[in-house]
């Protein structure tokens, strides 16, 4: 496996704890530890989980017109961004459909675009192609950076004697450079989990240090190390997308979900066009949440049935762990998109019950906002 894909800095800890490794955007990842998927899933509920998500790309971009590039890319309004703080974001090609979902981060004198691993050599030709315009300086960081993300109601009591700042001054997609374990640091306040949290962007060179000596520090605290599998389904009981399934280049922001960070009022940005238009329009097909009330197993591409008649397809979808049903994502037309809906879905020749509700499934997360 490790000879055709890439391998995180990680990987040796990873191997050496008994992870499951598999494929996963190009890199050799661990989709779960001999703990299990739901015990993963419930500690990081629960008490804290530590996963690794070093695949992930980042982008530094500096110069006099650094904001106007991430505001010309970017479909959120990046000149509200104060320093310190972090923006949830897409990419949008002209048709308005989504290139990418990213992050970005403002420093006093830069900005880190934070990509998913899968992406990264569209989203970088995509952003060079439009840094030509502008007088910036752009930096492919991604393999000199590891990312770790410490989740969960325990994480601030795991990181806080490791950390030199005060972690509890660090909120909810805010940040701050300090050393955690003695090792240079961003800690970002974000997570993928509905849970409270950390990612710490590290050296690459220093990330098995730290991964061990989170692991310690937390232990006694319930700290255990999760995969893919476990962050899969913390995702998709709060609702969040993720690229490649919920969202993609066949849909536009405004049909994906992501028209609160879609600001059509802000100067012009790629896709902007289209997206003016479609709004105008009015948007046909909705990604909605599907709650089953009816048992089963929601998987991606499962038809979504209405009336009989085949309406849309579910793009991602689990039991969830943690409230025993069955959740998923999907899209639909839009005049079945409201919230108590009735629709079915069709797990393999069986229609199951159930209905639209909007996400998060999951409302008992500890991210403190």
């Amino acid at each position: 496996m490790s000879d055709t894909l890439k391998l995180t800095p990680l990987n040796d800890e990873h191997v050496e704890l008994g992870g499951k490794m598999v494929p996963f955007a190009g890199y050799s990842m661990p989709v779960q530890y001999p703990t299990g998927i739901k015990a993963e899933h419930a500690a990081v509920r629960e008490a804290a989980g530590l996963f690794d998500v070093s695949h992930m790309g980042e982008f530094i971009v500096r110069g006099p017109q650094a904001l106007d590039l991430v505001q010309r890319i970017s479909v959120n309004d990046a000149s509200k961004i104060e320093i310190g703080q972090a923006q949830y974001s897409a990419m949008c090609m002209e048709t308005g459909c989504v290139i990418d979902d990213l992050i970005i981060y403002r420093f006093p004198d830069r900005y880190m675009l934070v990509v998913n691993a899968a992406n990264l050599a569209k989203d970088w030709a995509w952003v060079s192609r439009h840094a030509a315009d502008f007088d910036v300086e752009l930096e492919d960081v991604s393999d000199q950076t590891a990312l770790l993300a410490l989740q969960g109601p325990k994480a601030r009591e795991i990181l806080r004697p490791l950390a030199s700042l005060d972690v509890d001054s660090v909120k909810y997609y805010r940040f701050a450079e300090g050393e955690v374990a003695g090792i240079p640091a961003v800690i970002s306040g974000t997570g993928y989990t509905g849970e409270d949290g950390f990612e710490l962007y590290i050296p690459s060179d220093r990330a098995a240090e730290l991964w061990r000596a989170l692991l310690e520090q937390g232990g006694a605290a319930g700290l255990i190390p999760a995969g893919l599998g476990a962050r899969d389904s913390l995702r998709l009981e709060v609702g969040y997308a993720l690229y490649g399934n919920d969202l993609d280049e066949e849909h536009t922001t405004l049909e994906s979900g992501l028209g609160w960070v879609t600001k059509l009022d802000k100067d012009d940005f790629v896709g902007r066009e289209a997206l003016v238009a479609q709004k105008e329009a009015g948007v046909l097909r909705r990604l909605v949440g599907i709650r089953l009330t009816g048992k089963g197993f929601p998987r991606p591409g499962y038809d979504v049935v209405s009336g009989g008649e085949v309406v849309g397809r579910i793009t991602s979808g689990t039991v969830s762990p943690t409230l025993g049903y069955g959740v998923a994502l999907g899209y639909v037309p839009v005049d079945l998109a409201k919230a108590g809906t009735a629709v079915q879905v069709d797990a393999r020749g069986r229609l199951v019950d159930g209905v639209v509700q909007r996400p998060p499934f999951y409302t008992e997360g500890s991210i403190k906002r």
